[in-house]
């Protein structure tokens, strides 16, 4: 069950909530605020490191599996905006939606907008995509890993084309995380609202 229950942002001198006091409501819970912090930190760090520091990057991109992998369990038992059925829309609406974004009358949402809701799953699809890619490359080049045993008889053509596209995914990825920076801050602009802010607290203004 997830908790909406607003917030005083403001009393008078009597100490009585004054009518912004119940504009906020709790929506995204500590599990959403952690994964998605932790999530941009184990991204970064193995974007960074690269094979300099190797056992970083492999354990930084473990993380990055692990966290997509819990998630997917909480987008479907989740609190209500954190579940997958809250802000995945189909092609129309976000089209929509974006229609509307260019003509400066995007509705305000509570949770993730239409377009936010399909980044969210782009960046998950694109980081596991990553995530995985790497764990072959790593079977296939080092011989470690979870995936070793299946990559170790594999020609070292692979090896090198394995490389190949986990550096596309990864520069795709790193694409895709710019484009949803400009999306938060061209929404937190339009409607006169923190959005990160409100990913490191969990309230955010009531819906217009």
């Amino acid at each position: 069950m997830t908790s909406q229950t607003a917030i005083p942002t403001g009393t008078d001198s009597l100490g009585t909530a004054t009518p912004e006091a119940s504009t906020q409501v709790r929506v995204w819970d500590p599990l959403v605020r952690i994964f998605h912090w932790s999530l941009a930190a184990g991204f970064a760090t193995a974007f960074i490191v690269e094979d300099d520091l190797l056992g970083v990057h492999v354990w930084a991109g473990y993380l990055v599996l692990t966290l997509i992998a819990v998630r997917l369990v909480w987008g479907v038992i989740g609190t209500r905006h954190a579940r997958f059925s809250d802000f995945v829309r189909g092609p129309a609406e976000i089209r929509a939606y974006l229609a509307d974004v260019l003509r400066f009358r995007a509705k305000h949402y509570l949770g993730h907008n239409p377009a936010g809701g399909a980044m969210i799953l782009l960046l998950l699809l694109a980081v596991t995509a990553t995530g995985l890619s790497g764990m072959a490359l790593y079977g296939a080049q080092e011989f470690a890993g979870p995936l070793a045993g299946l990559m170790s008889g594999m020609p070292e053509s692979w090896g090198e084309g394995l490389e190949e596209v986990h550096e596309v995914l990864a520069n795709f990825t790193l694409a895709l995380v710019i484009v949803h920076l400009a999306g938060v801050a061209f929404s937190s602009l339009s409607h006169r609202e923190n959005l990160i802010g409100a990913m490191i607290t969990g309230f955010k203004r009531r819906e217009d």
